[in-house]
């Protein structure tokens, strides 16, 4: 997981902001969809 990714998920569990929260985890669930789907055996370039 980014960097910069971890940081907004601090700030929003910080800041209590549900919405924000629900909204980078969809994120990151698709990315990791398209990544894996693009690389099956699951192995980061």
């Amino acid at each position: 997981m980014p960097t910069w990714f971890q940081n907004q998920m601090k700030k929003a569990f910080y800041e209590k902001d549900r919405y924000q929260i629900k909204i980078l985890n969809q994120c990151w669930f698709f990315y990791r969809k398209k990544r894996l789907s693009q690389n099956p055996k699951g192995q980061t370039p």
